[in-house]
């Protein structure tokens, strides 16, 4: 598995499309304007374009930023419309799921109940 190589606490998927001309630095500031994260934290940032065919992935690693990006040939990234904050935070099963292809949305979990009573 390719996160093998990384250590990271988070994966945060960015809910809205993205210039993919940004590169690392205009990705850090949309991380630390639009979601009041720390992009230099132990945590992986995931952005797509308005197609959502391109994938960018960016992480904090000791002294330097990692960049890879993705770009599917004929097909989509099937990104995730459950959510009404500016990201999700998905497991790692959940952005492995994603990058081979799968509907996130058909596998989300049942909605938080607060009861007050049980009956």
């Amino acid at each position: 598995m390719i996160w093998d190589r990384f250590r990271f606490e988070s994966i945060y998927l960015y809910r809205e499309p993205v210039d993919m001309r940004k590169g690392m630095d205009g990705l850090a500031t949309l991380i630390t304007a639009e979601l009041e994260l720390d992009p230099m934290r132990s945590d992986l940032f995931v952005f797509t374009n308005r197609k959502r065919d391109k994938i960018k992935l960016l992480l904090w690693e000791r002294n330097g930023f990692w960049v890879l990006y993705k770009r599917l040939a004929k097909q989509k990234f099937h990104w995730p419309n459950w959510f009404d904050s500016g990201s999700l935070e998905l497991t790692e099963t959940q952005l492995d799921q994603l990058l081979k292809g799968f509907n996130l949305n058909g596998m989300r979990p049942h909605n938080a109940l607060f009861l007050k009573h049980l009956f």
